[in-house]
């Protein structure tokens, strides 16, 4: 197995972005996507020869591989492809992240998934209003409008199971702490957000800003920091300190670069990565952090966790900018087109500036530079644009090769419902409507 993962890194850079094809080789060939190195044709010797090497294989989509274009580069990935699939033919897989069931595609999360943690997330409720409690009236009103407000609850779900993975309880009082922590850290963000893009719609109903104003929802966001580090200074954890308020630190980071990106048009695929790998992974992978840290794993153990929440919060963000075109607005419970009109150069729109038809580039520089002014016919316009270049199906497919290297961390741990679960997140990450 460390001979495939050497060959995944080579030939996936994190940051590759220029002169590359992706391509799902060979695994996720089977669910009818092409294979090909640069030098050969999707319907090569090389396609059939894997199809058939496979044929009988369990098959795992954990493996994305991207080949280089460039020429000089050309013999050697295809050489080491092959030495890759070589070595695949005689490796146990681990089982692939299953299909997003009916069970798991619901609001929040599905019914099973939910009543699976109804005694956490009770906990963890409790604990939020313990939390939010003063004597203010304001700070009141506006905490109890978000926490009845409910919401996915990803970040505090991934405390519980990458902790109850490694043999934690998930309703210790540490776990429950830390969960709430994440959470309160995450609402913090989502009233500042809301302020910043003067959003008035969130999960279907008015936005706090919009509900109390601007100048409440800052403050009481920064009650909800405030209170969060109370939280996490009464674990008692230096580990958890450090942890978090790096954290934090990057997210508000995060904010300001996607602030000073609005409408930038010449914002790179890396520039994206690195905006959504602060604002929205860092706290994804504080999460997963904090259940090893509450099960007092290893540092190695606590890294591989980490690094799948990271992975999996990447996916979910992408996946989301796909909604923000291709979604349902009564599933969303927002507006679609919110990013376009705030002036956000999200994936599908990097890649159609880049690689979309020339009129297409030439619409989304115009759009760009009234985004507040977007009518319904442009937007109808810029979907067209988006889906006839493919921008929307390759961004979708990063966020699936994204959930796919999550999976892969979690190899390693033991069977478990725990397991399952933290496998069915990868598929919703990617194949959820909302």
């Amino acid at each position: 197995m460390t001979n495939l993962f050497i060959f995944y890194d080579f030939l996936n850079p994190p940051k590759a972005n220029r002169g590359t094809q992706y391509c799902s080789a060979p695994l996720t060939a089977y669910q009818g996507r092409p294979f090909r190195t640069p030098s050969e044709p999707a319907t090569s010797r090389s396609q059939a020869e894997i199809n058939g090497r496979f044929a009988s294989k369990p098959l795992s989509v954990l493996e994305t591989v991207i080949v280089p274009d460039d020429d000089t580069l050309t013999g050697r990935a295809s050489t080491i492809l092959l030495m890759y699939v070589e070595q695949l033919a005689s490796v146990s897989l681990p089982a692939p992240p299953p299909e997003a069931s009916a069970e798991i595609v619901g609001v929040p999360l599905g019914a099973k998934l939910r009543n699976s943690f109804t005694a956490e997330f009770d906990l963890l409720d409790r604990k939020l209003r313990e939390s939010l409690a003063s004597d203010v009236d304001l700070v009141r009103s506006i905490s109890e409008y978000i926490v009845s407000g409910g919401g996915k609850r990803l970040r505090p779900l991934l405390v519980f199971l990458s902790a109850q993975a490694l043999g934690a309880d998930p309703r210790a009082s540490l776990v429950i702490d830390l969960a709430a922590t994440v959470e309160l850290i995450h609402t913090a963000t989502l009233l500042h957000d809301d302020v910043v893009d003067e959003s008035a719609l969130r999960r279907g109903r008015a936005t706090a800003n919009a509900e109390f104003g601007n100048a409440a929802s800052v403050l009481v966001g920064d009650f909800l920091y405030s209170r969060a580090f109370q939280v996490m200074v009464g674990t008692g954890k230096m580990r958890v300190l450090a942890l978090l308020s790096e954290a934090t630190n990057r997210i508000a980071e995060g904010e300001v670069m996607q602030l000073m990106a609005l409408g930038n048009l010449g914002l790179t695929e890396s520039d994206y990565m690195r905006v959504i790998e602060a604002k929205t992974a860092k706290l994804f992978e504080a999460a997963g952090a904090l259940g090893a840290i509450a099960a007092g794993a290893p540092a190695a153990t606590e890294r591989a966790l980490a690094e799948y929440a990271r992975r999996l919060g990447v996916a979910f963000q992408i996946a989301d900018d796909v909604l923000d075109y291709r979604g349902d607005v009564n599933t969303l419970g927002k507006s679609l087109g919110d990013d376009l009109a705030e002036g956000k150069l999200t994936l599908p729109i990097i890649i159609t500036l880049q690689r979309g038809s020339e009129g297409g580039k030439a619409l989304l520089r115009s759009v760009l530079a009234k985004p507040h002014a977007v009518l319904p016919s442009q937007f109808r316009e810029v979907m067209d644009a988006l889906e006839g270049c493919g921008a929307l199906d390759e961004s979708l497919a990063r966020a699936e090769s994204e959930a796919a290297a999550a999976a892969a961390e979690i190899a390693f741990l033991p069977e478990s419902n725990s397991k399952k679960w933290m496998l069915e997140l990868c598929a919703y990450a990617v194949r959820r409507d909302a």
